[in-house]
């Protein structure tokens, strides 16, 4: 079987890594990037022995076998849409759009050119995520009744990021949102969040917040708490810990977690925490790549198809409709008011 010839849409911190991890990865040959600024995009082919595009569009027309998305979130879901009706397989970074309607749209387009569509949800990679999802599911938890899960970055993203974003509970803690789920095979049923703007003004200005916490209720009762905060000086920290009535299992707990027990005998803070998402997850987006280019193959189904996406994306939009209105919300609330049905 030939060797795959993949576009890179994107050449920024994940695009350049996704191209060195494509690089490496069995089953790729060519790799072609494109970037919205050329010669950013010259520079990391040049790095990484690819070819530059002169722009995202020209991708389509260069007889690629699949592409990878990781540009600018306001453009996901317009190159999904490209790919679809290219017919060509595509792995897009979270979120397909910052909105419900956006994402029905372009999901409506890859299911309708009946096209692979692989969302970037890389905790579902991650061997410690993995192996807890693995012991919950053969009963060794017993019944699990509480879910924490923490999202804490060191440092806030630019300003210039946040009216871009979509807000804390859809930039960030759509992941925690998206593990749960993939987690337990549960659905959330009901979620009540709230947040604090403390911070930079940035986020007062753009009506986002630095940190929140939102409670999750799911279709069996059990009780979720998700944090995520802007301001974790100490380093960048993402566990979850789930607690059953026969054993209890934390995940991203190790020796580079930013954490430093108050007990005497207890561990102190790391020497060398983890610095950022790219270091913690790095094994992480390494496997998500590698399944992509094997569900482009055949060898197995997309690991986190597209309605994955939309699935996290409407938790997190009852959460921030709960912040501002400051009430429980559904999930289907948000779905309804978008048509979703």
């Amino acid at each position: 079987m030939r060797p795959l010839r993949i576009a890179l849409l994107g050449a920024g911190r994940i695009g350049s890594f996704h191209a060195a991890t494509l690089a490496r990865t069995d089953g790729v040959g060519d790799i072609l990037i494109a970037d919205a600024d050329p010669p950013r995009a010259a520079a990391l082919a040049a790095r990484t022995g690819a070819k530059a595009l002169d722009s995202p569009e020209e991708a389509f027309e260069a007889g690629v076998d699949a592409v990878v998305i990781a540009t600018a979130t306001a453009s996901h879901a317009d190159l999904i849409t490209r790919a679809a009706r290219a017919g060509l397989p595509a792995f897009c970074e979270k979120p397909i759009a910052v909105d419900l309607p956006g994402t029905a749209r372009a999901l409506a387009e890859a299911e309708r050119a009946g096209t692979l569509l692989q969302i970037g949800f890389q905790r579902r990679f991650d061997a410690g995520y993995r192996a807890a999802r693995e012991a919950l599911r053969a009963g060794r938890l017993g019944r699990v009744h509480t879910i924490r899960a923490v999202t804490s970055d060191p440092a806030p993203p630019p300003a210039e990021f946040l009216p871009l974003s979509g807000g804390l509970f859809r930039d960030c803690m759509v992941h925690d949102f998206d593990t749960v789920r993939w987690l337990t095979g549960r659905e959330v049923t009901e979620v009540y969040a709230r947040g604090t703007d403390a911070g930079a003004p940035a986020f007062r200005e753009h009506g986002d917040v630095d940190t929140a916490c939102a409670l999750l209720t799911l279709d069996d009762g059990t009780l979720v708490s998700a944090t995520a905060t802007r301001y974790n000086g100490a380093g960048y920290d993402v566990r979850t810990e789930l607690c059953g009535d026969r054993d209890q299992w934390a995940v991203g707990l190790d020796a580079r977690t930013p954490l430093t027990s108050a007990e005497p005998t207890g561990p102190g803070g790391p020497e060398h925490p983890w610095p950022g998402f790219l270091e913690r997850f790095e094994s992480a987006y390494r496997a998500e790549l590698d399944a992509f280019v094997r569900a482009v193959r055949g060898a197995l189904d997309s690991p986190c198809p597209g309605r994955e996406g939309l699935n996290a994306l409407l938790i997190a939009e009852a959460c921030e409709l709960s912040r501002r209105e400051n009430r429980p919300v559904a999930p289907a609330e948000p779905a309804a008011a978008a048509g979703l049905g």
